[in-house]
């Protein structure tokens, strides 16, 4: 789970950036002074007085996003503009934007973005108004503390997306697999896609990754590693412990699935962008998948933690938070629009209702969640996860060409034993 030292850690990770070129521009951005500004006085519901207010958020947030801004906008006087950016554009435009005090009313980011930002003073210090809220100690801890810095508050949850183990049910019994059993080592997990795999059904795959996308691959291997009680760095976040035999066992049971064939043969050059298509389509057996994208699935899909070598369960915690952004002179009104969002109206009949994790614990048991026994899965094993910290986590693993990525397909793809290597690689990004 999300640990204290963890915590800790995050409120003090400030060097998220999407490309080292940015660190400079970011901190030009806010003129030189990194100090968060402070909220301008704002109610305790803000100012509903029927303001326009923008909102900018990257694409896989779409779908929430335009849930909660459409609900907001039928209810309220104020009415917020959304604007949709490319998930690769995202980060530059935020730079761009922050250089020339551009920035929107609110802004969402990737919550491993999010310490640097609010370090470098594009979000507006609301501590007072999250401080104010009767409910904030069932608040989401990890994204609380992200957009902690130097004891002030600055973003909320918006939207929390978790790495979840889903499989096609239908394949499954055609596969003679049992579809309301979830695989609980990797080992059955690699026996399922090598059976749905012997269907042999035309364009249809075991299963899929997104084997040059470093950002998928921490998002859906690293839960396999801590579910086994590993864990992927040390506490500083400044040496990489993905040599160790449980992450060893990771890489090969990928590999043998590749040289089987049971993965989709696309994910050797994935990307990113559409690494869950196939599955979405119904093309593939079982994934690590966000659990986001549960809403939008046509087919009976079943969820459940991603399991360890051995056993257990865990998922990658991540998503976006959000703020009001240092150039936004609406703040009244733009807490108006954060303190609904974290309203069981919100948090419930919007996003619960559509089968997402609320950001609210004191809400995971709610209607819909028991009408769907995958919400509750979902909320519970949101408690067994966690979220990676280092000061050079982007440059390390999520960057093109990073070394963990040169691990993973050296590892997976290739025929050479480089693991030690490659981790020895990832250590020296993470320590500069």
């Amino acid at each position: 789970m999300i640990t204290t030292r963890r915590r800790a850690a995050l409120r003090a990770a400030t060097a998220f950036v999407a490309a080292g070129a940015l660190v400079g521009g970011l901190t030009a951005c806010a003129g030189g002074d990194d100090t968060p500004t402070p909220a301008q006085e704002i109610p305790a519901e803000g100012i509903d007085d029927g303001s326009t207010l923008t909102l900018w958020t990257r694409a896989p947030m779409e779908r929430q996003a335009n849930l909660l801004v459409d609900a907001y906008n039928a209810s309220h006087e104020n009415q917020v503009e959304l604007t949709v950016v490319p998930n690769d554009d995202y980060v530059a435009k935020v730079g761009a934007a922050a250089g020339s005090d551009g920035l929107p009313d609110l802004f969402a980011a990737d919550i491993v973005y999010v310490p640097n930002w609010v370090q470098q003073g594009l979000f507006t210090d609301i501590t007072e108004q999250i401080d104010g809220l009767d409910y904030k100690d069932s608040i989401n801890k990890g994204h609380l503390s992200a957009g902690t810095y130097e004891g002030k508050e600055h973003v909320l949850p918006f939207v929390l997306d978790l790495s979840m183990l889903f499989w096609n049910k239908e394949l499954f019994a055609e596969a003679g697999l049992d579809p309301e059993k979830a695989p609980e080592t990797l080992a059955e997990f690699a026996d399922a896609a090598k059976a749905i795999q012997a269907l042999d059904k035309p364009d249809t795959y075991g299963t899929a990754s997104g084997l040059n996308c470093g950002g998928c691959l921490v998002f859906t291997w690293f839960p396999s590693i801590w579910a086994s009680g590993d864990e992927v760095m040390n506490e500083e976040g400044t040496e990489s412990l993905l040599a160790s035999d449980t992450a060893k066992e990771v890489y090969s049971t990928w590999k043998d699935l590749y040289d089987e064939g049971a993965v989709l043969p696309g994910s050797a050059e994935e990307t990113g962008p559409t690494w869950t298509a196939a599955f979405s389509e119904g093309k593939v057996g079982l994934m690590p998948f966000p659990a986001t994208l549960l809403s939008s699935l046509e087919f009976d899909a079943g969820v459940a933690g991603l399991p360890g070598v051995d056993g257990g369960a865990s998922t990658f915690v991540g998503g976006d938070g959000i703020g009001i952004s240092k150039d936004s002179e609406q703040s009244p009104q733009a807490w108006n629009f954060l303190q609904w969002m974290m309203s069981e109206e919100a948090q419930v009949d919007v996003l619960a209702k559509d089968n997402n994790a609320v950001s609210r614990d004191d809400l995971a048991d709610n209607q819909y969640a028991a009408e769907d026994p995958r919400l509750v899965t979902i909320n519970e094993v949101a408690g067994m996860g966690d979220t990676p910290v280092a000061l050079q986590f982007q440059q390390a693993f999520n960057a093109p060409g990073s070394p963990w990525l040169t691990l993973v397909r050296n590892a997976v793809l290739g025929d050479d034993d480089s693991v030690d290597a490659d981790n020895d690689e990832i250590t020296a990004v993470l320590a500069q």
